[in-house]
Order: C-alpha cells, then structure tokens, then sequence
C-alpha cells in the first residue's frame, strides 16, 4: 500500500484538516516539525512516509481567497523528483492552465522541477472535459471524486457515468479526513466497482495506523493520501508494499 502525504494549504501555512470544516482549520501542530512552514513540513511528510508523491490541497484557491502560487513555484524548485498532485479547486481546464502557466513563470528560470499533475475535484468542477483537454496537453489528470456524508459533491451537473474518467481516480470522503474514524472502505468499494477497467482508485481520508492500511489493502486499494496519522507519528516509514 502507497501512501501519499498530503500537504494542506491556507493563509501562507499548512494547516491541519478535519472533517473538510474549513473555517476551523488551524496552522498545523506536528510531531514532525515545530513549524506550519510549507516547504518544511512537506520534506517532514515525505520523509516519514518514503513518498516520492505529495498531494497538495491549495485551500486558498479552493476557497477562492487567492492560490498559493509562490509557495507551490517553491515547493516545485525544492523538490525536484518528487511529483507534486495539485488540487487548487479548478472549474475548468482554462483556470487550471492559467494557474499552472503563473507557477511556471514565478519558477523560471529554473529547470529542475518537480512535475506538477492537476488534480480536478468535482465540488469545483464545472466541465468534465476539462480532464479529456489535460490529458491531450500531456498533463495527466487526476479526478477527485468528493464525498460528505456518502454523497458525492457536484459544484455541476457532471454526467454521472465513468465514461470520462481519467486513469487515476480518488475517492474523496471529506467528513473522514482528520477525523481518526477509519477509512471510508464503503464509498471506495462502490467507486472501485464503477471504474473502468484502465483506472486506479486511490483512496482518502480516515487512515489512523498501519492495520487501517492493511484493511484498505485487502479491498483493493494500492494507495491512500494520508496526513494527520503522519503528522501524529501514527504511521513511520509506510512504504509502497
């Protein structure tokens, strides 16, 4: 089982998610580090997890105060190697091409770069062919399937069928994350069974140690985002398996 670190993003610091309540997320207090720093933490993250993956949830953006444009062009020059999936609430292909063109220039002249992978959220979304328009440029698209209490998010009327799935999928329960309450196998069971055949689901939210990974694993999951039990010392060197 993979686990990809999550880096949260809000006002300048990574905060500390529970339960998508967002007006009560706090600057993070973690075992990993003394500090709310992004660039820190996220070394912090991969480091405890062995991940050469970093899911990063720009809040700001999402939230529509302002994306983190400076922070995530550094976190792209400081960590080359490492493939940095960037969800900053994108409501089509144009506003996550401007995004990602403004990262680039703030990056330049640099040219050792972490990939940068968008990562379409359906509580943002308003045009699913934003995903087949990414996936033409080269950009390999993730879809985030959001769930609050087991229903999913639609900031649209997305068509409801697989068809337009991209290859890699996550099964985003919002009310699990930072809550220690397990993972939400249900939801990940039923979007796994939908999938087509060439997509991945990739779980999210709830994991609280090793034995709810192993769970996870035996329904087929091969990769989870994590981040309080990892911020918790919860889980230490949890490596793809």
């Amino acid at each position: 089982m993979q686990v990809i670190p999550v880096l949260d993003l809000l006002d300048g610091h990574v905060v500390r998610a529970v339960r998508g309540e967002r007006d009560a997320y706090r600057p993070i207090e973690s075992r990993l580090a003394a500090t709310s720093e992004p660039l820190v933490i996220a070394r912090a993250l991969l480091d405890a997890s062995g991940a050469r993956t970093l899911y990063i949830a720009d809040l700001g953006a999402i939230l529509q105060r302002g994306a983190h444009a400076t922070t995530l062009a550094a976190l792209r020059a400081a960590l080359p190697g490492v493939e940095l999936w960037l969800d900053a609430g994108f409501t089509d292909y144009a506003s996550m091409r401007a995004l990602f063109k403004h990262i680039d220039t703030l990056a330049a002249p640099l040219t050792s770069l972490s990939p940068l992978v968008p990562v379409f959220g359906t509580e943002s979304l308003c045009d699913h062919h934003a995903l087949h328009a990414a996936q033409t440029a080269g950009l390999a698209p993730i879809l985030s399937l959001d769930h609050r209490a087991g229903a999913l998010l639609a900031a649209a009327d997305l068509d409801r069928s697989p068809a337009w799935w991209p290859s890699r999928v996550i099964a985003m329960t919002l009310d699990q994350v930072g809550s220690y309450a397990g993972p939400d196998l249900a939801t990940f069971e039923r979007i796994r069974a939908q999938a087509p055949a060439h997509t991945t689901v990739i779980g999210a939210g709830g994991v609280r140690d090793r034995n709810d990974l192993a769970v996870a694993a035996g329904t087929g999951a091969t990769a989870w985002l994590v981040a309080s039990a990892l911020h918790d010392q919860q889980i230490e060197r949890a490596r793809s398996a």
